[in-house]
């Protein structure tokens, strides 16, 4: 199958001329969409042409570095998907595909389709840990947890830290991201001893960062790979009012 691709070219985080440009592709409907991009790649090297830069690592649907907005879409057409899972045979022969970087002022464009995501991680810095001592892994039933709450836990810890909820949100927002790393800790033994101070830290950091706030679009939870639903944001909204009502 042919298709055309509509990418983002950008040089680097000054370049006043970026911007779309096309390239046709021949390609394989069991390709996968990066498969496609590098054979595009392979194309512009033969030619002495700038290859196109992209993230990716494990192309396993695992650590969410391959965030491209695919038609609009964060991670493309295919709901609860990354987009190294997305295969050819989502478009039709002959579409027209665009292809762009996540879109957020909190994640600048470092080349082409290369974002800086580094926000993510001093969010997490502030407060997405457990510092206390908890020693070497203990036995699985050596601390009672509950079916349902090991369960909810499970949930959110199942998110990648993708970026495609800010991607999607048209206010830029994290509250998705923040809110399941809040919530996951929230609600082991683990977590209990700086649960009064983690909400508060992290909201203050990403604030900080340039992220907007949630006005309850839901476009998050629709593009999210892992389906983190918008509980998370819920239990961060509560985990901070909690927190300041510790503080009064």
């Amino acid at each position: 199958m042919r298709v055309k691709l509509r990418i983002w070219r950008q040089s680097g985080p000054t370049d006043t001329k970026a911007g779309l440009r096309d390239y046709t592709v021949e390609t394989d409907e069991h390709m996968s969409f990066l498969e496609t991009l590098d054979v595009l790649n392979a194309d512009l090297i033969r030619k002495g042409e700038s290859p196109v830069a992209f993230d990716h690592d494990c192309r396993e649907g695992i650590c969410g570095a391959c965030s491209l907005v695919i038609d609009g879409v964060p991670h493309g057409p295919r709901a609860a998907t990354t987009t190294c899972q997305i295969h050819m045979r989502e478009f039709r022969d002959q579409a027209v595909i665009t292809v762009e970087p996540w879109r957020a002022k909190a994640f600048p464009v470092i080349k082409d389709l290369t974002v800086d995501r580094s926000a993510f991680d001093r969010i997490i810095a502030a407060g997405g840990y457990v510092s206390v001592r908890t020693g070497a892994a203990p036995d699985a039933n050596a601390i009672p947890i509950g079916k349902r709450t090991a369960e909810r836990a499970f949930d959110f810890a199942a998110c990648i830290g993708c970026g495609a909820c800010v991607a999607a949100c048209p206010n830029a927002s994290a509250m998705l991201f923040v809110g399941a790393k809040v919530a996951q800790l929230a609600l082991l033994p683990q977590g209990q001893v700086e649960r009064g101070s983690r909400a508060t830290r992290m909201v203050a950091q990403m604030d900080a960062q340039g992220f907007g706030g949630c006005s309850n679009h839901g476009e998050c939870e629709a593009v999210c790979p892992k389906s983190i639903s918008l509980d998370a944001i819920a239990m961060l909204n509560v985990e901070t009012m909690r927190a300041a009502l510790e503080r009064a």
